[in-house]
C-alpha cells in the first residue's frame, strides 16, 4: 500500500524542470481551438485552472483572451507570472477554491486533474467549476485513463542533462489503488557542489464512465469525450482523453 496523500509542495522544487522541458504548448492550443475556442467570443474570460508555468495563458492572451489561471504551487506561478505578465493568477488548491461565476470557459491540460486522488474530490472539482462558469460556458479538461498509467509503467520516462542540473523520473503503477507513483531525482549544482533532491508526485486514473457520471451530478450537460489518439492521429497516446462539457442554461 502506498500513502494515498500529494504534498504539493513537491511541485515547487520541480517548476524550472517544468517551465523548461513542458514549455511547448502548441499541441494543447491545436486541441483547444478544435474543441472549445471556436465556441466562446474573442473577449471571453477563461480560467485556466492547475495553470502550471503559464505557457498554455500566455498564448490565450496572444489571441485576445483574457486570462486567469490558478495553480497550488507558488514555484510553479512564479514562472508563470513571468511567462503571461498579463494573466491574472491565483494561489490556491484546486480543489477547494471558490470563484464568482465570471468566467465564459474553464481548461484543465497536462493531466492536472489526474492528480486529484480521490472521486469525491474531483466532484468537488467539477462542482466549483460548475459555480465559476457562466450559463451555456465550456470546460474542457484532459485525462489519463489506466491504459497510459499501465504503458508507462516501471520505466523511466522523463529526463535531461543541463549543465546546471540533471534529472530522471521513473514512474510505476498500482492497479489495485489505481495510483501512479513518479520518482524525480534531481541533482542541482549549487555554489560549486551538487545537491540531491528526491520528489515522488502521485496521480490517480478514473475511468470514462465514473468522469463523466460524476459531470453529469454536478449539472453539467453535453458531455463529450474524445481520445487524443485518434484526435492527433498519432501513436503514443494511448489511454489520454478529453472532456468537453457545457454548463446549460437555467
Amino acid at each position: 500500500m502506498i500513502s494515498l496523500a500529494n504534498s504539493y509542495s513537491v511541485y515547487d522544487p520541480f517548476a524550472r524542470i517544468y517551465n523548461e522541458y513542458y514549455a511547448n504548448r502548441e499541441e494543447t492550443m491545436q486541441l483547444l481551438e478544435m474543441l472549445q475556442l471556436p465556441h466562446l467570443t474573442q473577449e471571453a474570460h477563461i480560467l485556466d485552472l492547475g495553470c502550471g508555468t503559464g505557457q498554455v495563458a500566455q498564448l490565450l492572451l496572444k489571441k485576445g483572451y483574457k486570462v486567469t489561471g490558478l495553480d497550488e504551487s507558488d514555484g510553479m506561478l512564479h514562472y508563470a507570472r513571468k511567462n503571461a505578465p498579463g494573466a491574472n493568477f491565483i494561489l490556491g488548491d484546486i480543489r477547494y477554491f471558490e470563484l464568482p461565476s465570471t468566467f465564459d470557459g474553464v481548461i484543465s491540460t497536462g493531466s492536472s486533474l489526474n492528480h486529484i486522488l480521490s472521486l469525491e474530490e474531483l466532484k468537488g472539482v467539477f462542482h466549483n467549476v460548475y459555480t465559476a462558469m457562466l450559463e451555456n460556458g465550456l470546460f474542457l479538461f484532459d485525462l489519463y485513463l489506466e491504459e497510459y498509467f499501465q504503458s508507462e509503467n516501471d520505466s523511466m520516462i522523463a529526463g535531461d542533462v543541463k549543465d546546471e542540473y540533471v534529472w530522471g523520473a521513473r514512474a510505476s503503477y498500482h492497479v489495485e489503488e489505481k495510483i501512479s507513483q513518479t520518482k524525480v531525482t534531481i541533482f542541482e549544482l549549487l555554489k560549486e557542489n551538487w545537491q540531491r533532491l528526491d520528489i515522488t508526485m502521485l496521480m490517480k486514473s478514473y475511468s470514462r464512465e465514473e468522469v463523466q457520471s460524476a459531470l453529469e451530478n454536478v449539472g453539467f450537460t453535453e458531455v463529450s469525450i474524445y481520445n487524443a489518439e485518434r484526435l492527433f492521429e498519432k501513436s503514443g497516446t494511448a489511454g489520454e482523453v478529453y472532456f468537453v462539457c457545457r454548463k446549460p442554461l437555467s
